[in-house]
């Protein structure tokens, strides 16, 4: 394993785990931590930037040109993350399994359509 892989899945990891502790800090009222899931959350998004940042830079690639294409592409991945979540969330913490099942398959067709966008077919 390349030195880059390697901070890149450490960094990658921490800021995963920061974030999704944030969220669950945010959003599961018996915790009564929104404020503090929030800072926790954000803080794990600015090392998921961070690790991008380091990883590029490590591999002596280009920055990441901001066009329509890129915009777009990150704003289906978002969308379909956020589908996915929510179906999740709907499911295991509000017990509302069909519209959670719903919402969160169309999260995954999303996110399968998001391979070929970014990867192409060959």
């Amino acid at each position: 394993m390349k030195k880059s892989s390697y901070v890149a899945l450490v960094m990658g990891t921490v800021s995963g785990v920061m974030f999704a502790l944030g969220m669950c800090m945010a959003l599961v009222k018996e915790w009564e931590a929104l404020r503090q899931g929030v800072i926790v959350g954000g803080i794990g998004l600015i090392l998921g930037l961070l690790t991008l940042l380091v990883w590029r830079r490590m591999e002596h690639k280009e920055p990441i040109r901001l066009s329509g294409k890129v915009l777009v592409r990150v704003l289906l991945g978002v969308a379909a993350a956020l589908a996915l979540g929510i179906g999740l969330t709907l499911c295991l913490v509000q017990e509302n399994y069909i519209l959670g099942t719903v919402i969160g398959l169309a999260g995954i067709v999303l996110l399968l359509g998001f391979i070929p966008l970014v990867k192409g077919l060959k």
